[in-house]
């Protein structure tokens, strides 16, 4: 199928095999998922119902076919051995992240001033801070205990808001911009009084049901309680949080267990979702981190292969780095290159940059291009304004680190960063088609 700018899919007449259905489960996913965290819980979750099965890094992996996954932290691998599978066949990877720009709490979180009880938050990511104001707040994340266990926690209610100045105390903020320091002006409110250490923790302990002194260690972040909504007089758009890029992440994991089901495969099908793409990502979960490529080698040598058999393996190996893009904008349309115009409900969008801000290459596209008409769905091209500096992804990361043949992708949105960001209703599931395509091969 050539390049289209589709703008409308009938998704009732489309010879997808998601449908809008999938779109009502993304939204289950999105209000599931307020961290990381939480996203690959609930990811393995689907998993396991499809037959997958956990594996320990710490334990030595069998030879066997079926589907497995690995967790660590915010981080997901999963991959299915088919039958007939060597120790050289080549592997085709979906990659995502789990991460999203937020206000993440800080060691001390106990906070306050002038009779209010704040907590003390951190900027995680390139957010757009003021989406963050006067907007409804929860909390989530993960305790570590004492025990040397690990507890999810989710406050999925009216817990904390960052009040806004109001406009009699600036009158210059519709004429000349809100301007707001991150360390003073974004330290959420939760009460009234004197900040007591500990009380926070304390709060969360009592909220799970866990004994005083029972937590050692958190990882906590504020998301709005604000559930994702259809949107528009024809319910044509969907309103969420973590869009960016829970909706790859739950596309890919919804391809991954409808492959597995399917017939016989001559590659293993791989998810490959990694956390802190939002700032870089260099941890032990993100894509610059050896994770993927450990879990590929160990795949390799469980089946008896050898260094050789990896080399080969990897070098047939094909990645799909799907993450949001931006959509025209059209209070803004003159950010964008003017002849790449992405519009919602026009399908997936291929990401290049010639400057290896996204990994796709002319080869790429082919293999892209393939999945998509194999799928039913049309696509579209994103490129960055020539004067507007170009964003990236674990795209370029994925194919310097491990030799990989990576093609970037994703779904067109608006309000990128934002606390609740905007896409069309149908791009959901028509990535998930060329996903599933992709796999397939």
């Amino acid at each position: 199928m050539a390049n289209t700018t589709v703008v409308k899919v009938n998704h009732m007449s489309s010879p997808a095999r998601f449908d809008r259905g999938h779109t009502d489960d993304l939204m289950t996913f999105l209000t599931a998922s307020p961290s990381p965290y939480h996203a690959v819980a609930n990811a393995a979750e689907r998993l396991e119902k499809a037959g997958f099965r956990q594996l320990s890094e710490q334990d030595a992996w069998d030879s066997g076919t079926g589907g497995r996954f690995v967790l660590r932290g915010g981080a997901l691998i999963a991959w299915y051995v088919p039958e007939g599978a060597s120790a050289h066949t080549p592997f085709r990877i979906i990659g995502a992240h789990t991460d999203s720009p937020n206000l993440r709490v800080k060691p001390v979180p106990d906070t306050g001033s002038q009779g209010w009880r704040q907590v003390a938050v951190e900027i995680y990511g390139g957010t757009l801070l003021n989406t963050w104001l006067d907007r409804d707040l929860g909390l989530a994340g993960r305790l570590s205990l004492r025990d040397g266990t690990e507890r999810l926690v989710n406050v999925d209610r009216a817990l904390l808001r960052v009040p806004q100045l109001a406009v009699h105390l600036d009158r210059s903020v519709n004429t000349d911009g809100l301007k707001l320091d991150k360390q003073r002006h974004m330290q959420p409110i939760w009460g009234l009084g004197d900040a007591r250490e500990g009380d926070l923790i304390a709060f969360l302990e009592e909220e799970e049901g866990l004994p005083q002194g029972s937590v050692a260690g958190w990882d906590l972040m504020v998301h709005s309680i604000e559930p994702p909504a259809y949107l528009g007089r024809d319910r044509e758009l969907l309103a969420g949080p973590r869009m960016d890029n829970l909706l790859s992440v739950h596309a890919g994991v919804a391809a991954l267990a409808a492959v597995s089901a399917g017939g016989a495969l001559d590659h293993i099908p791989v998810l490959a979702a990694f956390d802190h793409e939002e700032n870089g990502s260099q941890s032990d979960t993100g894509a610059d981190g050896p994770l993927l490529g450990n879990v590929l080698e160990r795949s390799v040598f469980a089946r008896g292969g050898s260094y050789e058999d990896r080399a080969r393996a990897f070098a047939g190996t094909i990645c799909l780095s799907s993450d949001t893009g931006h959509a025209v904008h059209p209070n803004y349309s003159e950010r964008h290159d003017p002849s790449h115009h992405p519009r919602a409900n026009g399908g997936p969008i291929l990401k290049v940059n010639v400057n290896q801000r996204y990994a796709t290459d002319g080869s790429g596209r082919a293999v892209f291009a393939a999945a998509c008409e194999r799928a039913g769905v049309p696509w579209q091209t994103f490129v960055s304004n020539n004067s507007m500096p170009c964003g990236t992804t674990i795209g370029p990361i994925t194919a310097a680190r491990h030799g990989i043949q990576t093609v970037d992708i994703g779904v067109a949105i608006l309000s990128m960063h934002s606390a609740r960001e905007l896409c069309g209703a149908d791009d959901p599931f028509l990535l998930a088609n060329a996903l599933l395509a992709f796999l397939e091969g």
